[in-house]
């Protein structure tokens, strides 16, 4: 019996891991892939604290081996289900099963696609999610990314030292994406944004060789010749885990307030899982401290 499992291994779960392991709480981490979660993908990392500048990869490097310093452990299995007996937890994997008093989900969020036909079918082919993972493949090459935030941004920024040319393609007239990142973009000369304009068609048989682009303001089409494009647009939580375990929102996030604590006692939500108007690296691993002190409360009472 664990006092505590983690499911997955996350910033806000490392951060978990680690304020478990200093309470000295009998915790497990579990994750199917890597530690870091979207973490790793990211390229710079310019606003957590301490650190002025470093990669994701890198930080979340950091952030596991301080959590095995004080006792976190972690396990790399994927989990299929969770069940309540009473008080106790079953966290079933695909190799074992295990019973806790408390359950701290921290799945994350997955990359949200365009929704076009044979999107699936060129993944890997030339459209890709994530432009610190793929970058490289596309060196003094024609690319696009979708998006106006900070991802979009950061993705065309590092691209653009990579690639001969980048389209940043934006939905409206203006970026979200924060100001300082959004100067650096604008005085980019292989840089071209193309606004009020979305990505409706994806051309290629084997592999991407272009796109189609609507502006939605002219109603005018064009045809870009390009090898890759980079989507930016967003993320969805991956709750599929949970529906009808937990109360999730309309969209499919964990209701959980600055607590962390779901409509299940006992079950906690942390990191961009659960509804949270800003979802950063920083906002993470302060739910993934604020968790443990709510669970250990939690233990105390039952």
């Amino acid at each position: 019996m664990k006092d505590i499992i983690i499911i997955g291994g996350g910033p806000a779960g490392l951060v978990a891991a680690l304020y478990a392991g200093r309470a000295q709480l009998d915790a497990l981490m579990i994750e199917k892939q890597f530690q870091g979660g979207q973490m790793v993908t990211t390229n710079e990392v310019e606003n957590y604290p301490g650190f002025i500048d470093i990669t994701g990869s890198d930080l979340a490097n950091i952030m596991y081996e301080h959590a095995k310093k004080f006792g976190g452990t972690m396990e790399y299995k994927e989990v299929l289900d969770i069940q309540l007996d009473g008080d106790v937890k079953k966290v079933i994997t695909d190799t074992e099963t295990y019973e806790t008093k408390v359950v701290i989900l921290s799945m994350g969020a997955k990359p949200r696609k365009l929704g076009l036909d044979r999107e699936d079918i060129l993944g890997g082919r030339g459209i890709s999610y994530c432009a610190t993972c793929d970058g490289g493949f596309f060196r003094n090459k024609v690319v696009s990314v979708v998006g106006g935030g900070d991802t979009a941004v950061e993705d065309a920024l590092h691209l653009s030292r990579i690639a001969e040319k980048v389209y940043l393609i934006s939905r409206s007239d203006s970026l979200t994406a924060n100001k300082v990142a959004q100067e650096k973009l604008f005085s980019t000369e292989n840089v071209e944004i193309l606004w009020n304009s979305t990505v409706t068609k994806l051309n290629g048989e084997g592999n991407l060789n272009g796109i189609q682009v609507t502006n939605t303001k002219e109603n005018k089409i064009i045809e870009l010749e390009m090898n890759g494009l980079f989507v930016a647009v967003g993320s969805s939580p991956s709750t599929d885990l949970v529906k009808g375990l937990v109360d999730l929102n309309k969209q499919g996030y964990i209701i959980a307030d600055e607590s962390c604590k779901t409509s299940v006692d006992g079950i906690f939500a942390i990191g961009d899982i659960r509804t949270k108007s800003v979802r950063q690296v920083l906002t993470a691993a302060a739910d993934g401290a604020v968790s443990i002190y709510e669970a250990e409360k939690y233990l105390i009472n039952h």
